[in-house]
């Protein structure tokens, strides 16, 4: 796979679609994939270059792929999905809460305590998405939607308590997210995960929710010593991904390699990526052990407190859904009853 970066200014005519070169007598098709963290955060060195080759080497050749990290072709983080669904670029892999009221009906995973293990709940929100919201991805070909492990807080402070989280400036990922934070008595500050870093060192956030394997690449563990999760088997939050390609892209490829595409699409696929984040949190859990930090799993009594107080986050969450004309609550059932196998 080549990897070169174009200038982030590059016009946009920079990113018009490759003309197919001749290897072998055959039409090799080039492919720009496009993601927001770095080359080696989880997903885009253990699920999305691991994709990109098996593709390649299954196609004979006649597909290649080139990976841009880190937003190397320009836009941020929030434009990534319309990048590919307007043939900017032609995969992306992107946060969906970052476009907030984009994906009303996927959002349902997002609210709190959903996710269990992420390769678990990555296949119950593929399975949700096929039966539920396709709607929602129409305009793009969809290669897979995924969730991350269990959600915790780093914090340059100790949080023990729900207490301790009063007043505190908070990250938050999406507006579900923001909205459960401002509920448990933080101050939310809504940002794509790469500004993080930088926050967190100028006090622009006391600390951040994200699940352990994007810890490594983002430093947090060197940034902050306190981390807090929850007793149980499912935790406080997830964010929700999609895997995408462009439409007219997917469609022009001969209907051999679509069916490779189709082949590397879907349930496997979001399990594969899941499995990756799971893998991740062991990775990012242990940095934190090592380098001594404080790490707190509240107790039961303690999480079923964060329980309660999130329940107006999914009772708003079923107003609002209401209010856009579907069934909030049967749908959070239907994703309950997926998570739950």
């Amino acid at each position: 796979m080549k990897r070169r970066a174009f200038l982030a200014g590059s016009a946009a005519g920079t990113f018009a679609l490759a003309a197919p070169a001749i290897v072998r007598g055959q039409d090799v098709t080039t492919l720009r994939v496009h993601q927001m963290l770095p080359a080696q955060a989880t997903i885009p060195s253990k699920a999305i270059a691991p994709w990109a080759q098996r593709v390649e080497e299954a196609s004979g050749g006649r597909l290649k792929f080139e990976l841009y990290p880190a937003m190397q072709l320009g836009g941020a983080p929030p434009d990534l999905f319309d990048q590919a669904k307007d043939g900017v670029v032609d995969l992306i892999w992107t946060v969906l809460g970052y476009t907030p009221g984009r994906f009303p009906k996927s959002e349902v995973f997002e609210l709190p305590f959903m996710v269990t293990k992420a390769e678990a709940t990555s296949v119950a929100f593929q399975q949700f998405v096929e039966a539920n919201s396709i709607d929602e991805f129409a305009g793009v070909k969809l290669l897979c939607v995924h969730t991350h492990g269990p959600g915790l807080f780093h914090t340059k402070d100790p949080v023990t308590k729900l207490e301790d989280l009063k007043g505190m400036k908070i990250r938050g990922g999406s507006r579900i997210i923001n909205g459960l934070l401002a509920g448990l008595g933080a101050e939310p500050v809504g940002m794509p995960v790469p500004q993080v870093p930088e926050a967190l060192s100028t006090g622009v956030i006391n600390g951040t929710t994200i699940p352990w394997e994007v810890t490594p690449a983002l430093k947090v563990a060197e940034l902050v010593h306190n981390h807090t999760g929850f007793s149980g088997t499912h935790g406080l939050y997830t964010q929700t991904f999609a895997f995408t390609m462009n439409l007219d892209r997917y469609n022009g490829l001969p209907d051999d390699l679509k069916a490779l595409i189709d082949q590397n699409a879907g349930v496997e696929t979001a399990r594969a990526f899941g499995a990756a984040m799971d893998a991740g949190d062991a990775v990012g859990l242990k940095i934190a052990q090592d380098a001594g930090n404080s790490i707190v799993t509240l107790d039961e009594a303690e999480t079923q407190r964060w329980k309660d107080a999130a329940q107006p986050t999914i009772d708003k969450w079923y107003a609002d859904a209401t209010a856009a004309g579907f069934d909030g609550k049967a749908l959070h059932e239907a994703a309950q009853a997926l998570v739950a196998g």
